[in-house]
């Protein structure tokens, strides 16, 4: 950037413009708005991110994200922990409970395989769940990845690979979500109609 911006200004900017979804006119007018409004909306948010940083951590269970461990999921006796959903990101979870349909537990993968990117089964939290299962009192589990390339390759990995022959029913969400849609999109009905309409793989 120009020599006639601040540095401080440029380094937001430049730490903007580096997340998902936002360019650099969209970088520019979030820097030049936290510059002319109150110190309290800065504060604020600089308070906000640095909680994010310090004060979540990864449930021991299911793997999503959470402040307390295990997470409040895992930690509810009202829910079913004998049905387990398998999703890729914690983004997933909050969209199947908006549904308030579903009243299992979960297992976050945090990502798919997709070996294009390097992303390999040993990199997401497939042992985990494998683990998991073994110890016990899973009577089904949820293949919840994303319909598409990555989200099939991962839910067919786990079935032939880990879960095959373990004495648990296997299920994958109906198409009811479009192939190449993300989980975390899909709508509240849509996700309801996927979960009721599962079958076994």
């Amino acid at each position: 950037m120009t020599n006639a911006i601040p540095e401080p200004i440029t380094k937001l900017i430049d730490a903007f413009a580096r997340l998902p979804g936002v360019g650099p006119k969209t970088a520019s007018r979030l820097t030049y708005y936290l510059l002319r409004a109150p110190d309290e909306i800065s504060l604020t948010l600089s308070d906000a991110l640095r909680d994010l940083k310090t004060e979540t951590r990864l449930c021991s269970v299911c793997f999503n994200i959470t402040v307390s461990d295990p997470c409040a999921i895992c930690d509810n006796p009202r829910r079913d922990h004998s049905v387990v959903c398998v999703v890729e990101e914690p983004l997933d979870v909050l969209a199947i409970e908006r549904t308030a349909s579903y009243h299992g537990v979960y297992h976050v993968l945090h990502g798919a395989i997709n070996p294009v990117n390097g992303i390999g089964p040993d990199d997401l939290k497939i042992r985990e769940l494998t683990a998991r299962i073994e110890k016990g009192g899973v009577g089904e589990v949820i293949i919840a990845t994303n319909p598409g390339y990555e989200g099939d390759a991962t839910a067919s990995w786990i079935y032939k690979n880990e879960l095959s022959g373990k004495g648990i029913k296997l299920t994958r969400l109906a198409r009811g979500l479009p192939v190449g849609g993300d989980i975390e999109y899909a709508d509240a009905v849509t996700l309801t109609r996927a979960l009721q309409g599962r079958s076994e793989i």
